[in-house]
C-alpha cells in the first residue's frame, strides 16, 4: 500500500440506533428485512475496527475524490450496472424486487436505476465504510452499514444479493462466508450476482500498474478466476449457478471529441484517487490518465480483432462519447424455488 496511515472506524450501537430509525421512516419495507439481533451484535463488535479508506479523516482517505468522480458522470459505468439489474428476478406478487446491493457505496446503483427510471427494484445500499453509508443518504439512498461476509438481514428476505464494483476488496479467505451468507438471505427463487474481474485482466493490471502506485490508498488486492467463484456457488449450495462475462466499460461524453475524452480521464483520475498522476503531471494530469487507461483496456473479440479505447459522435444530440472497454467476470447463484 502506498503509505497510508492505519486509521479505524468505529460505528457503535448508537450509530446503529440512528441508522435503523432512519432506514424505518425511509423504507419501511427495507427496515423489514433487517435482523435486529444480528444489527445489534454487529454494533458490539469491537470498533467494528477495520481500514476506511474512504474516510475524509484517514490520511488519504479518498471518499471525496470518488463522490466526486460519480457526481460528475453518474453513468460512467451505467451499461454494466443496467445488465446487472436486468438480471434481477421479478416477484410473483408484483411487489418491488428487494436487491441488497452489498458494496454499495454512496448509493451508485440506486442512483443508476432511479435516473434510468427502472422500475420494480427496492435497493437497499450497505456498505462497510460509515463514511461511504453516509454519503448514500445525503444522495437519497436508504443505506446500512454492515461488512459483506457479515449481512445483517434475516433469512429468506432478498430478492437479489449484489455485489459488485468492489469485490476484490473482500479478503480471500473471507469470500465463501460471503456467499454463504448471500444464500442465507435470498428467498426461494432468489439470485445472487458476484460481479468482480479475473486474475490477468486489463483491469487486473489497471489497479496494479496504475492505481496501486499512484493512489495515496494503494490497491494491492487478489481478483478472481472462474474456478474460485464455481467453488463459491457450489459449497454454498447454490441449486443452479454459471460464471460468465460481461461487458462493463467506462463512458464519458462531451460537446466535443476532446471534450469527451478530458472527461473520461478526469473520471479515471477522480475515481481512484490517483493523487500521484496529479502531482506528476499537474497540466494534463485527466490527458495521461486516459492514455495510460488506453494501453491497458485492449479486449480481444471472439473473432480476433481488438476493441479498444474509441470516439463516436451522435450527430442528432450533437454529443461526443469516449468508451473504454472493460469485461467483467459475473457468477449468477440461483437459489431453487
Amino acid at each position: 500500500m502506498s503509505g497510508l496511515t492505519e486509521h479505524h472506524v468505529t460505528f457503535g450501537e448508537a450509530d446503529m440506533a440512528d441508522h435503523l430509525s432512519r432506514l424505518g421512516r425511509a423504507a419501511p419495507d427495507l427496515h423489514a428485512c433487517v435482523d435486529p439481533a444480528r444489527a445489534r451484535a454487529f454494533a458490539r463488535l469491537p470498533a467494528a475496527g477495520f481500514r476506511d479508506d474512504f474516510d475524509e479523516d484517514a490520511a488519504g482517505g479518498r471518499g471525496s475524490s470518488y463522490i466526486r468522480a460519480q457526481a460528475r458522470n453518474l453513468t460512467a459505468r451505467a451499461r454494466g450496472i443496467h445488465h446487472l439489474l436486468s438480471l434481477v428476478p421479478a416477484r410473483t406478487d408484483r411487489r418491488p424486487s428487494v436487491v441488497v446491493d452489498v458494496l454499495g457505496g454512496d448509493g451508485l446503483v440506486r442512483r443508476v436505476a432511479d435516473a434510468g427510471r427502472l422500475t420494480g427494484l427496492s435497493v437497499l445500499t450497505c456498505d462497510a465504510s460509515p463514511h461511504m453509508v453516509r454519503a448514500a443518504w445525503a444522495a437519497g439512498c436508504p443505506a446500512l452499514v454492515q461488512r459483506a461476509d457479515r449481512l445483517l438481514l434475516r433469512d429468506g428476505s432478498a430478492d437479489t444479493v449484489l455485489v459488485a464494483y468492489g469485490s476484490h476488496h473482500i479478503a480471500a479467505d473471507e469470500r465463501a462466508e460471503l456467499v454463504h451468507e448471500a444464500y442465507r438471505v435470498l428467498r426461494p427463487g432468489g439470485v445472487l450476482l458476484l460481479h468482480d474481474f479475473l486474475v490477468g485482466s486489463p483491469m487486473d493490471t489497471w489497479f496494479r500498474d496504475v492505481v496501486d502506485p499512484y493512489s495515496r490508498t494503494g490497491h494491492d488486492f487478489e481478483h478472481f478466476t472462474r474456478e474460485e467463484l464455481r467453488g463459491y456457488l457450489t459449497k454454498a449450495g447454490f441449486d443452479s449457478g454459471e460464471v460468465t462475462e460481461m461487458a462493463d466499460p467506462y463512458t464519458a461524453t462531451g460537446a466535443t471529441a476532446g471534450e469527451a475524452e478530458r472527461e473520461l480521464g478526469r473520471y479515471l483520475l477522480d475515481m481512484y484517487g490517483l493523487a500521484g498522476i496529479e502531482e506528476g503531471h499537474p497540466a494534463d494530469a485527466a490527458r495521461h490518465t486516459l492514455e495510460l487507461a488506453g494501453t491497458i483496456f485492449r479486449e480481444r473479440r471472439p473473432d480476433g480483432t481488438v476493441e479498444s479505447r474509441s470516439l463516436a459522435h451522435d450527430p442528432a444530440a450533437g454529443t461526443w462519447t469516449c468508451t473504454v472497454p472493460r469485461t467483467a467476470v459475473l457468477a449468477i447463484g440461483r437459489k431453487s424455488s
